[in-house]
């Protein structure tokens, strides 16, 4: 998932906020979700029910195209095109390159293996070993590829030059090397996703191997498989340019630029349905073979446990590249990704020999609706060919009221000023009376969501196969583990206080500025006297604080939108927003100085009430820019 779809995600669950604020009533349960029995899985089968879904998905969702490829019992089932690659042009799964975005990331993965089954790399052993920079470590324990790999490598999230939509070299180690994100979790124990950490599992490829990572793929990867209408390369090589699939925001267009990104390992490939399907009949042990099967069969395994996790290992988890979606009792390894403009995603059954991949080239016209999408296109696909029951039943006196909360998301910003994004991204879980919990906005699907508890850490969607793992210690939620590779972690009553009471103080401050004028105004009009010279350079000075603060506030607006649609803000602007931001802090000073002259002289309970409310606004906003890194010296992001 992309910055963008990060913030889409955000201002849903800021929605649902606001509206469980309001007294909305939770979600109702969705109907029980009983499949019926095996439908034939066979290439005419699963034509027809592509061909009865996916036209009325594209045209209700605006979006242009899909590739699709389906494979099963040793084969290719079908390949499939629909819509548009471009004006005219109809997506042709042997011919149109998609861009899978961080399905990427499995191909990173299997040549990490490759190189372990060689005998090159070890798992376990710290990434040090294989780097030619160091990075900054919080904790002693060990870095190790099974972290980077699971997404348990501590990293915070960066957006700085993740996707660029202009074509710039791609220089893989200076992406890695300058300013890398800090390390905000003990290794292995808080699944946070981090295109960073796959990224530098890449690295260490190239590094091992003696092979630009791009070399690497094509040698030991595509080369060998035959894939030779796909390229991790940027931009794409002569006779695959000219067949990638335009890129839009919605079906009704433009088409947008090619996309860069900063970290290729991580999301750079391109590649067609029909190469996406050689791939996955490899990694189901079928025609050429890139990983023996033990090293398939490890890599499809959870890459930690209980040991390293503790409650978590109880929920799926991380694989050594996959993510576990285990559906319908049958056992289900899969990936997603996103770009601006492209989303896929991507379902293999390893003892049923079957797999799906699915890409639109378009967001649609509902930003966060794709998300939705392929997880209704997966359900419905293991529904219809590989239906069974989940046998589990809710328990007694269930943790609901415990659980009940609000909580952020471990994949965030903790050390920028982007941390402040953490209030506009909030999870809200209420408790119900019937000791489930729901969801406004599940945070792996951004619909509405009820779960009931199946076990000591365990809770499970009513009506789906969706499963969370809650670690409790000492009577309190210590994180919730959703999808995999990402946790829910409690938010303090203080930082979920920080967003109203800044507004609050900003309104303060602005009408304080707005009086001002108007109330010269005023006794212009009535020929009254103004305020004598006693303090009129403090009430100056606490004025221009006032406007620096809000004008601080609408920069830091701006900042926030260009970094999260992928811009660069620029440090002039930056270094600009955090100047106003300071000299708004520092009218705390003349602000104090005014309420003591204040009380000294006698001015009236009015005077002094509005200046005791002007000081109290001024350190609101200033507590709230130091609390999340407005005013730190570092400006990355």
């Amino acid at each position: 998932m992309t910055a963008r779809h990060l913030a889409a995600a955000a201002a849903l669950a800021a929605v649902a906020v606001l509206a469980t604020a309001c007294g909305s009533a939770a979600p109702a349960a969705p109907e029980p979700h009983t499949p019926d029995a095996a439908e034939d899985f066979t290439t005419a089968n699963v034509d027809a029910w592509l061909d009865e879904t996916l036209p009325e998905m594209l045209e209700a969702e605006g979006i242009a195209g899909a590739s699709v490829a389906v494979v099963g019992d040793g084969e290719v089932f079908t390949t499939r095109g629909f819509g548009e690659a471009a004006p005219g042009t109809p997506v042709d799964p042997a011919d149109t390159l998609f861009r899978p975005g961080s399905i990427s990331k499995v191909f990173t993965a299997t040549a990490v293996m490759q190189l372990v089954e060689d005998g090159e790399l070890d798992l376990d052993t710290d990434v040090a070993a294989y780097l030619d920079f160091d990075i900054a470590r919080d904790y002693d324990e060990d870095l190790t590829l099974r972290h980077l790999l699971s997404h348990t490598a501590g990293f915070e999230e960066r957006v700085s030059g993740l996707i660029g939509l202009e074509g710039e070299d791609v220089d893989l180690r200076a992406a890695l090397a300058t300013d890398p994100p800090e390390q905000v979790y003990r290794p292995g124990t808080t699944p946070a996703y981090s295109n960073y950490g796959n990224a530098l599992a890449g690295y260490i490829v190239e590094r091992v191997s003696g092979m630009p990572f791009e070399d690497y793929i094509d040698a030991n990867i595509l080369e060998p498989l035959g894939m030779d209408s796909s390229s991790f390369r940027q931009p794409l090589p002569a006779g695959l340019a000219d067949r990638v699939s335009e890129g839009y925001n919605d079906s009704s267009g433009p088409a947008q630029p090619f996309e860069y990104v900063g970290t290729p390992p991580a999301g750079a490939l391109s590649a067609t349905a029909d190469d996406m399907a050689t791939f996955m009949l490899s990694q189901l042990g079928v025609g050429t073979q890139l990983l023996d099967a033990e090293t398939r069969e490890q890599m499809f395994s959870p890459a930690l446990d209980a040991d390293s996790l503790g409650a978590f290992a109880d929920a799926p988890r991380m694989t050594l590249g996959w993510f576990q979606e285990d559906q319908n009792g049958h056992r289900v390894v899969g990936h997603g990704g996103d770009t601006n403009f492209f989303h896929s995603h991507l379902n293999l059954y390893p003892e049923d020999g079957a797999g799906i991949y699915v890409s639109f080239n378009s967001t649609g016209t509902d930003e966060a609706a794709t998300l939705g999408l392929r997880s209704d296109l997966m359900r419905d696909f293991a529904d219809r060919y590989f239906p069974g029951e989940t046998n589990t039943a809710p328990i007694e006196n269930s943790d609901a009221e415990l659980v009940a909360g609000t909580y952020h998301a471990s994949r965030g910003f903790h050390s920028t000023f982007l941390s402040a994004l953490e209030l506009f991204s909030t999870t809200k879980i209420t408790a119900l009376d019937d000791g489930r919990i729901a969801f406004d906005a599940d945070p792996g699907t951004l619909k509405p969501a009820v779960y009931e508890q199946v076990g000591d850490t365990l809770w499970r969607e009513v009506g789906g196969e969706r499963v969370l793992a809650v670690n409790i210690e000492d009577g309190e939620v210590t994180g919730i583990v959703h999808d995999a590779a990402f946790t829910l972690l409690p938010m303090d009553v203080e930082r979920q206080l920080g967003l109203p009471f800044t507004i609050a103080a900003l309104a303060v401050l602005l009408i304080g500025l707005l009086a001002w004028p108007a109330a010269a105004l005023y006794r212009k009009l009535r020929r009254r006297p103004g305020p004598g010279p006693e303090g009129r350079r403090w009430r100056v000075l606490v004025r221009i604080a006032a406007a620096c603060s809000l004008l601080a506030v609408a920069g830091w607006v701006v900042i926030f939108m260009l970094a999260m649609g992928l811009q660069d803000p620029g440090a002039a602007l930056i270094r600009t927003v955090q100047v106003l931001q300071l000299a708004g802090a520092l009218g705390l000073i003349p602000a104090a100085v005014r309420l003591v002259g204040e009380i000294r002289r006698k001015a009236g309970w009015r005077a002094v009430t509005g200046t005791v409310v002007t000081l109290l606004a001024l350190s609101a906003v200033a507590d709230f820019a130091i609390e999340f890194q407005l005013l730190s010296p570092n400006i990355s992001y």
